[in-house]
């Protein structure tokens, strides 16, 4: 474990697991669809879309949205912006917005409702890990992985300044750190 973690919340072992128990859902949810497209949240959900992918057997396309609410260190701005758009028309379509954590909600809100005026079929959030006591917008995923307390977390994507995304776990960073990244 990396030094600057308080704790593990969750190894590469339960976060796979979880994954595979996932893509059962999504499969399940699916099974009738034949536009599916999962939408990966850039940067964070790189490693979860993967893996969720790999495991996932209904038929799918692709496509990233970068979108960004923070400005470095442990907090939102609170103002979402859209980095980069999608590659694909999305009208009539099902869409699945895959997440790494979803905390105030802000930013998933902003983008639903980006993404419900392009008129798709239908639009679900399923999300690696739940922070529910960070939400200051009225926000439900439709699926998530985790509940975790509100607490500053990194690895397997999530980042402390761009970096430990790599970690093959999830922990509990310990942000008199921060500066150090």
């Amino acid at each position: 474990m990396n030094k600057h973690f308080k704790q593990i919340l969750f190894t590469r072992k339960q976060i796979e697991e979880k994954i595979l128990e996932l893509a059962n859902w999504v499969d399940e949810t699916y099974k009738d669809s034949n536009d599916l497209i999962l939408i990966g949240l850039l940067k964070g959900s790189v490693p979860f879309m993967a893996q969720l992918m790999k495991d996932v057997k209904t038929n799918h396309e692709m496509d990233f949205l970068t979108v960004s609410s923070y400005e470095g260190g442990a907090g939102s701005n609170g103002s979402p912006k859209i980095i980069m758009d999608l590659a694909n028309n999305i009208e009539g379509k099902d869409i699945l917005i895959i997440e790494d954590i979803v905390d105030t909600g802000r930013t998933l809100l902003a983008i639903k409702n980006l993404f419900l005026s392009r008129k798709p079929n239908s639009i679900r959030i399923l999300t690696l890990l739940d922070k529910k006591e960070g939400r200051v917008v009225k926000m439900e995923v439709d699926k998530y992985g985790f509940s975790i307390p509100n607490v500053f977390v990194a690895g397997f994507g999530l980042d402390v300044n761009g970096k430990l995304r790599n970690l093959p776990y999830i922990g509990e960073f310990d942000t008199k750190y921060i500066d150090e990244y």
